[in-house]
């Protein structure tokens, strides 16, 4: 289950931020068509030919960030040596059935838990944008909230994520007996994370139990949707116009005012380089998550691997949960940075405010800065598809 991120989080594979404006000088060169120019002068009889595309360790290289370097290379699709087809093999056989079995069996037992939970209660509407359970509260919130924890737990078991080694950076200096008192006084309104795979999403349930943003269609999946309700999530549809519509941005800002301010409401979880990445990159922060001037929690993943990169790069859905499923263990490092408060200036200056915790975050984790963003991954990927580049891939977004 991957719904998608938050105020400029969204679909882990694909998201759209709201808003967007036309590239730059620089991100048109960085965004120039894939074909080489450094070919002579073709003959005559050869004008009309084809140009010679950019090779792949080209693309690899200009487009960092997205790149896989894993044992099956680009869109998962390289050459496997024969030990490793003999691997996937046996895991297609034996392996893959046993966890998609375990799998839905999870999800199944957590949609019954939901709708156990929120019989009798009418959904609530934010704005016109929102729809979902947010304000459960008394025994229906703690069923939904324990059982999710522990069954996003079991999920990810079901993944090969058998041992997750956390480093809990919060309370440096707090004795055992304050931490308690030390998490009431640093409640953060949301949970700023980087953004790797759809894993994140079970991680995050799993330790937090957060909200944050989905598409509409989400709510209206089977199983799915009325899990993602009981998140929380709230639900946009870009398109809408209802008088009420108060956008993405509005929405997730009052939700995390809310968070900050009231101990029972759910914690935003927002990802706000807005796109995934191959895990050794930090992209532009968006601004959604520090527009409610609350203080946020920065939390890093890291997933180490030998074959399989967790990574959701440039491949589909499907081969990428497979390739997942098949292998025996997958690891999974988190850190859990202190909670970042904006200072007076940072409040004013929402950029500023994402620009020092990206810092903080790309420093702690051992990450690189890149510059690029979801108008350059969908570069990216057309090229390794073999497409032309659209003309809505000349719009960056905001």
């Amino acid at each position: 289950m991957a719904p998608n991120e938050a105020a400029n989080v969204t679909t882990p594979s694909e998201p759209e931020s709201v808003g967007g404006s036309e590239m730059s000088s620089e991100d048109t060169a960085a965004a120039r068509p894939l074909l080489s120019s450094s070919s002579p002068s073709p003959s005559p009889s050869a004008a009309s030919a084809a140009p010679v595309l950019e090779s792949i360790e080209e693309l690899d290289r200009r487009y960092a960030p997205y790149a896989r370097r894993d044992a099956y290379g680009p869109m998962g699709l390289g050459p496997v040596s024969a030990a490793e087809a003999a691997r996937l093999a046996f895991a297609a056989v034996v392996l893959v059935p046993l966890r998609v079995v375990a799998g839905v069996l999870v999800l199944v037992v957590y949609y019954l838990v939901c709708r156990v939970c929120t019989l009798r209660v009418e959904e609530e509407r934010e704005g016109g944008e929102g729809e979902g359970y947010a304000r459960l509260d008394g025994w229906r919130r703690a069923g939904v909230v324990r059982c999710g924890r522990a069954l996003a737990r079991a999920m990810l078991f079901v993944f090969g994520f058998y041992w997750i080694r956390e480093y809990d950076c919060r309370f440096p200096n707090a004795e055992d007996d304050d931490v308690d008192q030390s998490k009431e006084i640093l409640r953060p309104g949301a949970i700023v994370s980087n953004h790797v795979s759809y894993v994140d999403i079970l991680y995050h349930m799993s330790a937090s139990f957060p909200s944050f943003v989905a598409k509409r269609s989400v709510a209206r999946l089977p199983l799915v949707g009325l899990i993602s309700k009981c998140l929380g999530c709230i639900f946009v549809q870009r398109e809408s116009k209802t008088s009420d519509f108060k956008g993405v941005s509005g929405a997730v800002t009052e939700r995390i005012q809310r968070a900050h301010q009231q101990k029972n409401a759910p914690t935003m979880l927002l990802f706000p380089e807005g796109t995934t990445t191959n895990g050794d990159y930090l992209l532009p922060f968006k601004t959604g998550a520090f527009l409610a001037k609350a203080p946020v929690q920065p939390v890093i993943l890291r997933y180490p691997y030998k074959r399989f990169n967790p990574a959701w790069e440039s491949m589909s859905g499907a081969r990428h949960v497979f390739l997942l499923l098949c292998q025996f263990v997958n690891y999974l490092e988190v850190v859990h940075l202190p909670v970042y408060y904006p200072s007076e200036q940072e409040k004013d200056d929402p950029k500023l405010y994402a620009n020092n915790v990206r810092k903080l975050m790309a420093v702690e984790g051992n990450l690189i800065l890149s510059d690029l963003g979801l108008a350059e991954k969908r570069v990216y990927h057309a090229a390794l598809n073999g497409n032309s580049l659209p003309r809505a891939l000349h719009q960056k977004d905001d």
